[in-house]
């Protein structure tokens, strides 16, 4: 699987000169969440297609500019959004996944 994350440098800068100086206003422009930023920022989740596409065109840049491709671009990062991926977790076949326990019997 190829090892890529978000050119975080890149966006802000780019942000920055539109006006948007800080996660919220990204946010606000996009309508992507500031948590889900914030772990893009930091190299902890990988962007999703859809994240790249509405960054690019928010902000004038090819999707390649908004990627870093890289064996060597920090620890791997799992899949799954509590581990790292802007995208929800998902079950067997694609499912959501239930964030409920199953109950217990005593």
């Amino acid at each position: 699987m190829a090892n890529y994350r978000l050119r975080s440098g890149l966006l802000l800068e780019t942000a920055s000169a539109q006006g948007d100086r800080s996660c919220y206003a990204i946010a606000k422009r996009t309508g992507i969440s500031e948590s889900t930023l914030s772990r893009l920022r930091r190299g902890v989740a990988k962007p999703a297609s859809e994240t790249l596409l509405v960054l690019s065109q928010a902000y004038g840049l090819s999707i390649d500019d908004l990627i870093e491709h890289s064996a060597a671009v920090g620890p791997e990062v799992q899949s799954g959004s509590a581990a790292g991926n802007d995208e929800a977790t998902r079950g067997p076949a694609g499912s959501p996944q239930s964030s409920k326990s199953a109950p217990t019997h005593k």
